[in-house]
């Protein structure tokens, strides 16, 4: 699921990645007891944000895991990782794994890693500061950025527009990574962008842009929209290492969840976007319960964008 960063931000993730090994490693050595190593890999975004905290304050020691964190240029990357058997967990956006799971790929869920709230709007539609575009009907006939045709910002945004009186299937979606959609807008290449935070509250304190509208709403009020996931063979062989990253994980996004002004500056260095936007933006909630309500609001919409052929039970996706 979320947005990639830009390149500067990946190398800091690659760095900050780099360190928090070798301070599993120190922790590895200086531990009795050995302790079991986990492969994990995601693209530099917030939602993995649970992990480098989780790395760099010894969670995952304390559960017995020497966790070994690996950046991938997307989702789509880090899942064929997982299958081949190169990572043992990834982390990807929920619609990509909506997306594997209908054409019978053998993944399954293990905790949350995003959480989308209406209450804290994370995502929006970006227009430049000025146009006339105000309302859906106005988004009619027009180009919109996305990440990827047809994944969860695609289809959130043909949603929000149907909801608000417009016309989805007029729209024409081009692919822009994130930190390059606001500039597009700017310049005229498209006429509207959707994308999330930390990058949707930097282009917005530009003032070149701004948001009309938040169209996740038009998915639900609550649902998890990025989770870490492994293969069901896998889980299998393995399920105490798995249960004790889940509560690891869990700890750790519930610790960021309730202590946001504590965690800026790490979330501000992981990103390298101002401490002063990360401060002042809608931070994405880490922590929720793998609960099938908290994720089939996801997969309707899906089929019903045709982005999957056929609907399921999201519970088929959760692992055990």
């Amino acid at each position: 699921m979320k947005a990639a960063l830009n390149h500067h931000s990946r190398r800091g993730f690659i760095a900050l990645g780099a360190a928090f090994g070798l301070q599993a490693a120190s922790a590895v050595a200086q531990t009795p007891a050995a302790l079991t190593p986990l492969r994990v890999a995601s693209a530099a975004d917030e939602d993995i944000l649970g992990t480098v905290w989780a790395m760099q304050h010894g969670i995952f020691q304390k559960y017995g895991l020497d966790v070994d964190l690996r950046p991938s240029n997307s989702g789509a990357a880090v899942a064929a990782a997982v299958v081949g058997g190169s990572i043992d967990i990834g982390k990807s956006s929920l619609f990509s794994l909506i997306a594997a799971h209908a054409k019978g790929i053998p993944i399954v869920l293990i905790a949350a890693a995003g959480v989308y709230s209406s209450k804290f709007p994370a995502v929006g539609i970006l227009v430049k500061t000025g146009s006339p575009i105000r309302t859906a009907k106005d988004l009619t006939g027009k180009s919109i950025a996305v990440q990827a045709l047809d994944d969860q910002f695609a289809v959130s945004v043909k949603a929000w527009v149907d909801q608000h009186g417009g016309d989805s299937s007029t729209l024409k979606f081009i692919e822009f990574p994130s930190s390059a959609a606001a500039q597009a807008v700017v310049e005229g290449r498209v006429d509207a962008a959707s994308f999330t935070n930390p990058n949707l509250s930097e282009a917005l304190a530009t003032g070149k842009v701004t948001s009309i509208g938040h169209p996740f709403d038009a998915i639900g009020s609550y649902f998890i929209q990025a989770g870490y996931f492994t293969t069901s063979t896998y889980f299998a062989a393995n399920r105490p290492a798995m249960d004790k990253f889940a509560r690891a994980i869990n700890e750790a996004s519930a610790y960021i969840d309730s202590h946001q002004a504590q965690t800026a500056e790490t979330l501000s260095t992981f990103t390298k976007i101002p401490l002063d936007v990360i401060t002042h933006m809608a931070r994405t909630g880490l922590n929720a319960k793998l609960d099938p309500r908290n994720l089939q609001p996801l997969v309707d919409a899906a089929f019903k964008y045709k982005a999957i052929p056929a609907n399921f039970n999201a519970k088929d996706m959760i692992a055990g």
